[in-house]
């Protein structure tokens, strides 16, 4: 019988990166999971790599009526929660004199006003006693050039775990956050022309405490602690950043 059998698990931004590798670990643990993302094609590629056990929802948390939806079809496969991964979001890297309105919209529609209302619209499907985890990152506590707006909407989160926190103590319900530093997810190869990618994560690499990047993987083992092992723990942030946050 596996660590998580019987446990139903939703996570947003679940179709790569440290949200398929934490949908990897519940699942391998007999967990059945619930993912969502906003394309297509990710998400049939995680389903294939999660199972048939598996749901995948499309979906923008930045629309409440995505939300709903997400919401709709985990009761409807589920009827309650066990842990709820907020994870969904997005990172831009702009300067400050050059960020645009709608660059800074985006950010917090999807970063801040989407995890706050996943919350919300979840409520009612989580059970007592549950764990709800947010993605906060390193950016929230330290400052650095170019993403002042996206580290502003993970800030909103640090806040929002522990106001929620504290609103949802009579039913049990644990709300806790990770802030994960560097990690391997292919973001930058994506993001970036190739040397300007090469060239930022040797430099992030140099400064890392660890000297190096981390992997999904770990990250998705934090999140695990934190959803169900964390029983005395409430309102906390924890790092998974190499020491970046703390040395």
């Amino acid at each position: 019988m596996g660590e998580y059998e019987g446990k139903n698990v939703v996570i947003t931004g679940g179709s790569s990166g440290v949200g398929l590798a934490t949908a990897k670990l519940f699942a391998g643990g007999g967990a059945r999971v619930l993912i969502s993302g906003r394309t297509r094609a990710t998400l049939d590629s995680a389903h294939e790599q999660l199972g048939e056990s598996a749901v995948t929802v499309l979906g923008d948390v930045a629309s409440l009526s995505d939300v709903d939806a997400l919401a709709g079809r985990a009761k409807a496969e589920f009827g309650l929660v066990d842990a709820l991964f907020v994870n969904a979001g997005v990172t831009r890297s702009v300067s400050f004199e050059a960020m645009s309105e709608q660059v800074y919209d985006e950010l917090f529609a999807i970063n801040a006003k989407g995890a706050y209302f996943t919350v919300q619209k979840f409520l009612p499907l989580l059970r007592d006693g549950s764990g709800v985890v947010l993605t906060t990152s390193v950016a929230n506590v330290k400052g650095m050039p170019t993403v002042s707006a996206y580290a502003a909407s993970k800030a909103a989160l640090r806040s929002m775990t522990r106001s929620l926190a504290r609103e949802l103590l009579p039913r049990r319900i644990r709300v806790n956050a990770i802030s994960p530093g560097p990690i391997d997810t292919g973001i930058l190869e994506r993001s970036m022309p190739r040397d300007a990618a090469e060239q930022t994560r040797a430099q992030m690499t140099a400064n890392n405490p660890m000297l190096r990047f981390g992997d999904s993987g770990e990250v998705a083992k934090a999140v695990a602690f934190l959803a169900f092992h964390a029983t005395y723990t409430t309102g906390a942030e924890f790092p998974v950043d190499g020491g970046a946050s703390q040395l």
